[in-house]
């Protein structure tokens, strides 16, 4: 039977209340909602979830959630449908609520990394949320949100990540100028990804003479993409940071790419030279 049946409880309602940015930032908590983000969650970073919940069909549908929090010695709470509902609209019948964190740059620097992503005032949360999981495919090492992006554990960006939240460093904070600096001096070249581009993107995975080796960019080397806000891009100022600007090519009629579809592209690309 489940443990709790009321969806007026002060428990609910605290929980509920994880859904807004003051509340996450005060109590240092966020909610992952979803079979798929919570399955990631407790296989991956079991130490940082404070309470899981599960209605008893899901519980039955998705054994290996609760397998996984046995094994990391976490408690799964049954809860109605009610519950379940009154606490997040998304969450399928399975939520969690976990501890946030703060990943820093340092730590990040001191692996070598080989391929970074950089959003810099990224404030659309599904766009976000799906360059972390495009980034987590492409073997990425980590993420950098600079400037005025997204709250890291907006729902809306959990979501969007799918899991991949758990897979790989998301750092939070910094400017731009400074954040670029300390990617370059960790001898990363840092390309930014812009429509108007000097280089094309194919001839550089072609490896071609003329544009690619004129500027001096081998996608082979660790590398640092820059990528804009959703709708205004890249700023002049933070455009003649990169080591160089480089467009995807469009070759139908679309004016132009979704942000995670161009990020995704930029990320296969280097991650397949490197490869």
């Amino acid at each position: 039977m489940p443990e709790l049946t009321n969806p007026r409880a002060e428990r609910v309602k605290a929980v509920r209340a994880l859904a807004g940015h003051p509340v996450r930032q005060r109590r240092g908590r966020f909610l992952v909602e979803g079979p798929q983000s919570v399955r990631e969650l407790v296989r991956h970073a079991p130490w940082r979830v404070e309470d899981l919940f599960c209605t008893p069909a899901a519980a039955e549908r998705y054994p290996e959630i609760v397998v996984a929090a046995q094994r990391g010695e976490l408690t799964v709470q049954l809860a109605s449908d009610d519950v379940l509902a009154a606490m997040s609209s998304d969450a399928r019948g399975v939520l969690a609520v976990a501890v946030t964190w703060a990943e820093t740059l340092d730590a990040v620097l001191v692996t070598r990394p080989r391929l970074v992503a950089v959003l810099a005032a990224v404030r659309d949360p599904g766009n976000a949320g799906t360059v972390i999981r495009a980034a987590d495919a492409a073997g990425a090492d980590a993420v950098v949100l600079v400037g005025q992006s997204v709250d890291l554990f907006n729902p809306k960006v959990v979501r969007a990540t799918a899991g991949s939240l758990f897979h790989l460093p998301v750092v939070r904070g910094g400017a731009v100028p400074d954040v670029v600096a300390r990617l370059q001096a960790a001898r990363l070249t840092v390309l930014a990804a812009d429509g108007a581009g000097a280089l094309d993107l194919d001839v550089l995975q072609d490896g071609a003479t003329g544009a690619g080796r004129t500027a001096g960019v081998d996608l082979r080397a660790p590398t640092a993409w820059l990528f804009g806000n959703e709708a205004w891009g890249l700023p002049t100022e933070d455009r003649d940071l990169a080591d160089a600007v480089v467009r995807v090519p469009i070759r139908g009629r679309a004016e132009s790419l979704n942000l995670a579809t161009a990020a995704a592209v930029c990320l296969y690309a280097s991650a397949r030279a490197q490869r």
